[in-house]
């Protein structure tokens, strides 16, 4: 009569034939670094592909679609999240270990902390050497007086001949790092970045660009212009803002900088969602996704990166007007609740 109540058994995992145990609501990516296994990963919240394997036998929960960081072409042969991956059964991946060689860990100290907005804070770091990444990928930063506590965040310049690294960082209620970064005096201390991670970046085409970026999540963004804007900038852009108020607000002379310079057509797109009614704001106001219908071009390759809601809210709108999955390229945050789906 108590049947019901039985327990779940662990499921068993096979990663490249190395066998790993699963608990009961436990990702493939946890089980598989808990026992052992060095999986490549970064995010952990299914926003950068970089655990992606090949399900090769079994079934597992997507907690979050796999669709919006995969290929079309990465589904059809049986890619997945590990980080996002409970197994419904046993399971069988194999996955490219080759892709954790270059991840680096280098020291350096902070040398620019400037505050852009109340709680977001641009760093500068001047490393001891060089960290190769691409424009969109992030890093972990772990300062040396708090080395407990690391936390990812996406480079906010191209490379540097030397050895200079940006990030755009935002103060979290309650973090105890972004705290200390927003908060104290830390130019001249020590910092570690350990990186690249992710797959989100600036896909070669001809497509035009419509770029859609909230808060902090200008960073990634802010990084690809720069980068592109040294390489040919042909590709016509259409860059969405989206912010609480025009305190929120930064970069926008930098913004600008680059769009007088660019050699096809700019359009920056400042919108605020909060601002008051008398302030005299004459720009965009509501939702960013509010703002996509009439600035989309057809053909165009889209790039989000900025909290979930924001994500999925223009996402939506996207697909109404036709845009394929294929080309939306996002950046999310954090995880949103658990999505139960069978593969």
């Amino acid at each position: 009569m108590f049947a019901f109540f039985k327990k779940q058994r662990p499921s068993t995992a096979l990663v490249n034939g190395s066998q790993v145990v699963v608990e009961p609501k436990q990702t493939l990516l946890q089980a598989a670094l808990r026992q052992g296994i060095d999986f490549p990963h970064g995010c952990r919240v299914g926003g950068c592909a970089t655990c992606k394997c090949k399900l090769v036998s079994g079934k597992v929960r997507e907690l979050t679609e796999f669709g919006y960081v995969l290929s079309d072409e990465e589904l059809d042969q049986g890619y997945i999240l590990a980080c996002q991956s409970v197994p419904l059964s046993d399971i069988a991946v194999e996955v490219d270990m080759s892709r954790q060689q270059g991840k680096r860990r280098v020291h350096g100290k902070i040398v620019v902390q400037e505050h852009l907005t109340h709680d977001i804070t641009h760093l500068v770091i001047q490393l001891e050497e060089s960290l190769p990444y691409r424009c969109g990928q992030y890093a972990r930063l772990t300062l040396d007086a708090l080395p407990e506590h690391d936390r990812s965040f996406s480079f906010a310049s191209a490379m540097q001949a030397d050895a200079k690294v940006s990030f755009f960082i935002r103060k979290v209620p309650g973090g105890r790092l972004t705290g200390l970064i927003n908060d104290e005096a830390l130019q001249g201390q020590g910092i570690t970045v350990e990186g690249p991670y992710g797959d989100f970046h600036l896909h070669p085409a001809d497509n035009p660009l419509l770029l859609i970026a909230g808060g902090s999540g200008l960073s990634p963004i802010f990084a690809m212009l720069q980068d592109a804007l040294a390489d040919s900038p042909h590709r016509p852009v259409t860059l969405l803002f989206g912010a609480r108020s025009q305190r929120d607000l930064y970069a926008l002379d930098e913004i600008r900088e680059m769009a007088a310079q660019w050699a096809a057509p700019f359009a920056f797109v400042p919108v605020l969602s909060e601002e008051s009614t008398d302030s005299g704001w004459n720009g965009a106001r509501g939702f960013v996704s509010s703002q996509i219908p009439a600035l989309l071009a057809s053909d165009a390759q889209v790039y989000l990166c900025g909290p979930p809601a924001m994500i999925d809210s223009a996402i939506d709108v996207l697909r109404t007007c036709g845009v394929p999955d294929s080309q939306i390229y996002i950046d999310r945050f954090t995880t949103e609740q658990p999505v139960l789906t069978a593969a």
